[in-house]
């Protein structure tokens, strides 16, 4: 089951809306077919791994991330190939949360006179799954609220210039969580500021490019943006305001725009999140600034954080504090992280090239 796990970590950002599934036929106590399910609209894990068993699968053992699924989408049900390939048991390592399957796969194995076993390593196979668990059951994207930080808390100097606080191994981390998401979302502030192009730098096969959000209540983001001359994924502007004009030329340039919801003269965070559920948007990365982390937090749709911290203080405006300075007024109404991990960044070759610490957890509910 770990290298079913292993397998299905494989296509990482690539499955999205379906989840990612590893799987492992064993036969005699020896692996003798792998599969994962490559990309969305291809072969699931199962079938992948039956069909590199070539017709060896009869009486085995198969190994699965996730209950195989039992109704026709884009490809016929995995139970009908299970079965039709007699495997005797079937070892899985979480029940589906899709209505559609949950429980059902099993039960139809069970009727074919198939072993069927679940729960083996049930943690780390929901894990893996995280962004799909939660839209399959809530309709609204998954979101990683992502930032780099001094350890006093900064992500900008007085002078509001970022560039860098981080280091290059950590922007390269960075780029991985870009291409693992459906869209990387920023405020309208980022754009003016930094002129962001948002995207996956090209170079590595298979690296997908995410969607580009702005959230622009004013449609304040220029046509002459970079984000919209650059190579990536498509540009969405979500804003609440009916500006004709500043619409049509940002329409112009490539950009869709989303109207929602207004909440206290800015975007409803809540009926945004539900839009783009309704969009088809699995995950989202979180990018800033500062007022959209701590508009974000208030409003309760960031589910994970992931804080790259670099060994400096810089001190200086308050105003660039990591989540505004009025997220969090009193201890007892402070947002709880749990479940975190700690992983080292390793020191790169470039002048300010120091270590980087990459923090993540989850937000307490």
């Amino acid at each position: 089951m770990l290298r079913a796990l292993q397998l299905a970590e494989k296509a990482r950002g690539r499955t999205s809306p379906n989840p990612m599934v590893g799987a492992v036929i064993v036969k005699g106590n020896k692996i003798i077919a792998e599969g994962w399910h490559e990309k969305a609209g291809g072969d699931h894990a199962e079938v992948a791994a039956i069909k590199n068993a070539k017709n060896g699968a009869k009486d085995s053992t198969l190994y699965v991330t996730l209950e195989p699924c039992c109704h026709h989408g884009k490809t016929p049900p995995c139970t009908d190939a299970i079965i039709n390939a007699g495997i005797k048991k079937v070892v899985i390592a979480v029940q589906d949360p899709n209505p559609v399957v949950s429980g059902k796969g099993m039960t139809q194995l069970k009727k074919a006179g198939i072993t069927v076993l679940h729960g083996l390593l049930q943690k780390e196979s929901i894990k893996l799954n995280e962004a799909y668990n939660k839209f399959i059951t809530q309709k609204t994207p998954f979101v990683t609220l992502k930032a780099a930080v001094s350890m006093d808390g900064r992500i900008a100097d007085s002078e509001g210039v970022s560039k860098w606080i981080s280091n290059e191994n950590s922007r390269e981390k960075a780029q991985e969580m870009r291409s693992a998401n459906d869209a990387v979302m920023v405020g309208v502030n980022t754009v003016l500021k930094d002129d962001p192009r948002l995207n996956v730098r090209p170079g590595k096969k298979g690296d997908k490019q995410p969607i580009r959000i702005i959230l622009d209540s004013s449609l304040l983001t220029p046509p002459s943006a970079r984000v919209l001359h650059s190579h990536g994924g498509e540009v969405w502007i979500a804003t609440v305001g009916k500006y004709e004009k500043k619409a049509k030329a940002l329409e112009s340039e490539g950009a869709k725009i989303i109207y929602v919801q207004e909440k206290n003269k800015k975007i409803d965070f809540k009926n945004l999140m539900r839009e783009l559920g309704k969009m088809g948007v699995v995950s989202i990365l979180l990018e800033g600034g500062a007022t959209i982390f701590a508009d974000a937090l208030k409003e309760g749709i960031v589910d994970k954080v992931a804080i790259f911290y670099a060994p400096i203080l810089i001190g200086g405006s308050a105003r660039y504090s990591f989540a505004g300075t009025d997220f969090s007024k009193s201890l007892d109404k402070a947002t709880r992280l749990e479940n975190f991990s700690i992983t080292p960044i390793a020191q790169d070759g470039s002048k300010h090239g120091i270590g980087n610490i990459l923090f993540e957890g989850y937000i307490k509910q």
